[in-house]
């Protein structure tokens, strides 16, 4: 009985559905030419990008793949003191020498947030 009513129903809003695109199909126009976009004024003066300070050498980035991950390693004056590490899955982390003894420490860059656990009843 369900599946009566199921494949009546289904017909009959069949020819509903079809009809629907045709109708919006013959509404819309196909556009002959995009415009070009306004040309920018006489004394338009974009803003220039920042330079680094003289004395200040930019850091070396190598990126290399391990695996699945990719590392992108951050030199500067050839010391290695940070390490990106992109997961295939997850989210990308650093590995930062805070102290430059080589040892490093991973970081999020993010706030820990410590839940509380308590235990306020058992069932």
């Amino acid at each position: 009985m369900r599946l009566a009513c199921f494949l009546i129903l289904a017909l009959l809003s069949a020819p509903a559905l079809s009809a629907e695109p045709a109708a919006s199909a013959a509404k819309t126009e196909p556009l002959s030419a995009v415009p070009s976009p306004p040309a920018p004024p006489e004394n338009y003066n974009p803003p220039a990008m920042p330079d680094l300070p003289s004395g200040e050498p930019e850091p070396e980035i190598t990126i290399t793949t391990k695996g699945t991950e990719i590392h992108e390693e951050y030199r500067l004056n050839g010391r290695l003191y940070m390490i990106k590490v992109v997961p295939k899955k997850g989210k990308p982390y650093y590995l930062i020498d805070q102290e430059g003894s080589g040892q490093f420490r991973r970081s999020d860059f993010e706030t820990r947030l410590a839940i509380p656990t308590w235990v306020i009843k058992r069932f």
